[in-house]
């Protein structure tokens, strides 16, 4: 078993650092999620904390972890007798592979011996093994939806629930949920996202000295393991005795009424919803008190509670940055420092240098009052600017309107993708349609049909009693019905005709809200746009709609309309995806007023191209943007050649739009 990377070795992170010790410290705070770049240690600094961490006291024997001064009464293993003495054994982490299956984290009832025997024959899963422990989940935002839902409940009950066919068995499952993940991969769902008390964000330093120290401790840890765990051994034991301390400290912590007031105004000045926060800011700076060897909590460990508890609960959706503005934090403490805390006098010289006082700037607006673009900054609309140098008519970016909840667009058929919200699909989860004999191990049983199938032989194997005799070739899985997430692949005209009339902002709006809508739905997104005499792979096929969003912001505009260009590369772009992850059906929508001006036979060109799509069956939408009291109808003959339909901006937010997908699905059928 090869060495733990010592956690006192990990150099820099020092967020990361602290917010790992204060739930060793205080494991009520709720759990940590690391937020960074690849490549910065994020899952070393979480693997390594495990060595810190106290022994813990268990039932001998028992596979759920049971503390023998109260066992769990409906333990499977059980019952135990409460206040015997029990073995110790050091901490444990769990981690979750994102691919594993239901069974695997919950736990697995074995439906033969049930049915032939009635014995509850349970396997238990890793929310067992991590009771009282860790679960760390790396690419934790790269999770299946079945595997979240069961991880909330856990997360909210405290207890597992395995149930099969009417047998069922339940255990605690307390732990401590760590996660790490690369933002550019996509984000995770508010609920998970709210379940992690403290937030991290990681990224690599920039300081020469410091990136060549990283590098000499692994090269010295991977050329001796036990050699370099012992020359920090020292380091590492005096740690674990300060956690030790901290823990025996934590209940003479006293949060007095002027804390609490920060808190909660704290809060509410963010606006996070619900009391969660509130609580676990409250279990961060008591565990912060602790930690430094204090029994009042102070306002420097309100504020850094804050920090850690509340930049990912202030999102409202996936395009927000998370971050907190730490100018509005301490005017908010200065306001409600409480009389029980005499280092936090908002003005101890009365000086006017609190709230509204003059200290502030000299009475300079604060950068956040009045909506953007206001002032002399505000960026030219579409098509007034002066061309960008060199762009040969590229007007400068402009933003994107204000995002609106759209209809759903989905692929025909049904297909057999990654578990999402969007287009039917035969998976795991969802309703029974039918069953067949399982191809591997049976996960999902369909009763009715696997007694049917027994029934007929009961004779001949002989039975005698009431029980049912059911043998491997009797069962048979339920096949079910559920979502799947698709490839959601924008192709995009950024040119002239689409800057001259003034659209694009309306545009960006209109694709930024599918784009929130993909995220909603669990898709991957890609982003082709084309102008001038070519198309861009803005962005190739990803999870990150955050990235996608980014790359429409800057999209500037201007030139002709290379429209076979797009759909070519889109098609290209298709190919090499479906090599990648051949499961995943893809929807492209082509967001264009119809036109094609670049190159030769431009209009031929974009014909012969959308043909290969209808070829295909690649499903497609074209949302139509073209404008003005004469319309000549080009959009509407693109999605006729691509084999899909076509819809106005303004049809994408109505309920008309229901009704021209079903047409086009129907079509395609």
């Amino acid at each position: 078993m090869t060495t733990p990377f010592p956690f006192t070795a990990v150099v820099g992170q020092d967020d990361l650092r602290l917010a790992l010790l204060l739930n060793a410290v205080s494991p009520s705070v709720g759990g940590v999620l690391v937020r960074g770049e690849k490549g910065t240690a994020k899952s070393t600094a979480v693997r390594a904390l495990t060595s810190l961490l106290p022994e813990v006291a268990v039932v001998p024997g028992c596979r759920f972890s049971c503390d023998p001064l109260s066992p769990d009464p409906g333990c499977p293993d059980g019952p135990h007798e409460g206040g015997g003495g029990g073995a110790s054994r050091p901490a444990r982490m769990v981690e979750l592979p994102v691919g594993a299956s239901e069974d695997r984290l919950v736990g697995a009832l074995d439906i033969e011996r049930a049915l032939a025997e009635g014995v509850k024959a349970f396997e238990p899963g890793l929310l067992a093994a991590a009771h009282r422990g860790i679960l760390y989940v790396d690419e934790v935002n790269l999770l299946h939806d079945h595997l979240v839902d069961l991880l909330l409940d856990a997360a909210a009950m405290g207890a597992s629930y395995v149930e099969r066919e009417g047998v069922s068995v339940r255990h605690a499952a307390r732990f401590l949920l760590v996660g790490t993940m690369n933002p550019e991969e996509g984000e995770l769902r508010p609920q998970l996202l709210d379940r992690f008390g403290l937030t991290v964000e990681v990224a690599a330093s920039r300081e020469p000295d410091e990136r060549v120290e990283v590098v000499r401790r692994r090269l010295a840890y991977d050329d001796d393991p036990a050699g370099f765990a012992a020359r920090w051994a020292d380091e590492e034991a005096a740690v674990r005795q300060r956690i030790v301390a901290a823990r025996e400290l934590l209940p003479s912590v006293r949060l007095g009424d002027g804390a609490l007031r920060q808190i909660a105004a704290t809060c509410a000045a963010f606006e996070v919803d619900g009391m969660r926060a509130d609580i676990v800011m409250a279990r961060t700076a008591t565990a912060l008190a602790a930690w430094a060897g204090r029994t009042d909590v102070l306002a420097e460990d309100v504020r850094q509670a804050a920090l850690l508890a509340l930049p990912h609960r202030r999102r409202r959706n996936p395009f927000d940055a998370p971050g907190l503005d730490e100018d509005k934090l301490d005017r908010t403490l200065e306001e409600f420092s409480g009389d029980d805390d005499p280092d936090n006098d908002p003005d101890p010289d009365g000086d006017g240098g609190g709230p509204g006082g003059g200290g502030g700037g000299g009475g300079q607006p604060e950068p956040d009052e009045g909506p953007a673009g206001d002032g002399a900054g505000a960026r030219p609309e579409e098509g007034e600017g002066a061309p960008a140098p060199g762009g040969g008519g590229e007007q400068s970016p402009v933003r994107a309107a204000e995002p609106f909840r759209t209809k759903v667009l989905s692929v025909p058929g049904i297909g057999e993708g990654a578990a999402g919200r969007r287009s039917r699909a035969r998976t795991e989860h969802g309703r029974t349609t039918g069953a067949h004999r399982p191809r591997g191990a049976l996960t999902k049983l369909h009763l009715a049909a696997t007694v049917q199938a027994a029934a007929p032989h009961q004779r001949a194997r002989g039975r005698s009693g009431r029980g049912l005799v059911v043998r491997r070739d009797d069962l048979r899985q339920a096949a079910r019905e559920g979502r799947e997430g698709n490839l959601v692949l924008f192709v995009v005209d950024a040119s002239g005709s689409m800057a001259a009339r003034q659209r694009m902002s309306a545009v960006k709006g209109a694709v930024l809200s599918l784009l929130l809508d993909a995220y909603q739905r669990r898709d991957k997104v890609g982003l082709v746009t084309f102008r001038g005499s070519a198309a861009d792979v803005a962005l190739p096929p990803t999870s990150s709609v955050d990235a996608a969003a980014a790359r429409l912001e800057s999209l500037p505009t201007g030139g002709r309309t290379p429209l076979a260009a797009g759909l070519l590369k889109a098609h290209d772009v298709l190919r090499v995806e479906r090599l990648r992850d051949p499961a995943r059906r893809a929807l492209v929508v082509v967001v264009t007023d119809g036109r094609a001006t670049g190159g030769p036979e431009p209009v031929a060109l974009a014909s012969r191209a959308a043909r290969l799509f209808a070829a295909e069956g690649v499903a497609s939408v074209v949302v139509d943007c073209e404008s003005g009291p004469v319309r000549l109808g080009l959009a509407g003959r693109l999605a006729g050649e691509l084999g899909g339909t076509a819809v106005t901006l303004d049809e994408l937010r109505a309920d008309s739009i229901a009704g021209l997908v079903k047409d086009a699905q129907r079509r395609a059928a």
